[in-house]
């Protein structure tokens, strides 16, 4: 069984894994979760890719979520802006990692691309996977249903298999994404200083977001591919893991 490291990062204790590289001169891989993912909700995903890409990989479980510190307080509007600008450097800096390819799944998606977009840290390449750029109708509705389950049914039972605290796991993203202040937020104005090459992954029956998501990005980030993917809902590495792995190896090649 796999075991987790920690860091400490903004005060707050962080789980991670690292999986060593195989192959010389490969970009460190870096994952970023969903948000109600984990280290462990990963499953053994990041293991697989780093097996078939020979990349040293990072995947951590952000504040509030896995092992890693308990949420004390709700998370604001800004709570991506918060990780991909302040946490994130300081965990890179810390685990001595430079020029990453970023892979985000959903709200890690979003923090990647803010990451990127900012300019002040250099990244070998973006991979994500049913990212948000703005709020969607069918994102809202999508939580409002999520939060119905999580009162109604054995939900909470399986989260916690996968956080310390799944109550506040679960509440920290539900009721910011909730918010009526949340309506507003939107990330559009990061992606034209992208300048690394960018993956973007999307199931066309993702609960949680439409193909506007990526085609936006495309649309702002010259050069970017979009792989659009049948009989796949919000999770591309659970749903369709062979395709997302084939498309990452290739992407991870091409940036040599």
């Amino acid at each position: 069984m796999e075991h987790s490291s920690f860091v400490t990062v903004g005060g707050r204790r962080l789980e991670y894994r690292l999986y060593p590289e195989h192959q010389l001169h490969r970009p460190t891989l870096v994952f970023l979760h969903e948000g109600l993912g984990s280290v462990a909700m990963w499953r053994d995903f990041p293991a697989r890719v780093a097996a078939a890409t020979g990349c040293r990989t990072l995947v951590y479980s952000r504040y509030g979520y896995g092992q890693s510190d308990v949420l004390e307080g709700p998370f604001g509007v800004r709570y991506m802006h918060d990780e991909a600008l302040l946490a994130l450097p300081e965990l890179l800096h810390k685990l001595e990692i430079e020029r990453p390819v970023l892979v985000g799944h959903s709200d890690g998606g979003s923090i990647a691309l803010i990451h990127a977009g900012a300019g002040k840290w250099r990244v070998s390449g973006l991979i994500l996977m049913a990212p948000h750029v703005f709020v969607e109708d069918i994102s809202i509705e999508s939580i409002a249903k999520a939060r119905n389950a999580y009162l109604t049914t054995d939900l909470p039972k399986k989260l916690a298999r996968y956080h310390r605290n799944a109550d506040k796991t679960f509440w920290g993203w539900n009721d910011i994404w909730l918010h009526p202040d949340f309506r507003a937020w939107n990330i559009e104005e990061y992606l034209p200083n992208i300048a690394c090459p960018v993956l973007a992954i999307q199931g066309t029956d993702d609960e949680y977001g439409t193909m506007a998501q990526i085609h936006a990005i495309a649309a702002r980030v010259p050069g970017t591919e979009i792989l659009e993917l049948a009989d796949c809902r919000h999770s591309p590495h659970r749903d369709q893991p062979q395709i997302t792995l084939e498309a990452m190896v290739r992407f991870i090649s091409s940036l040599e």
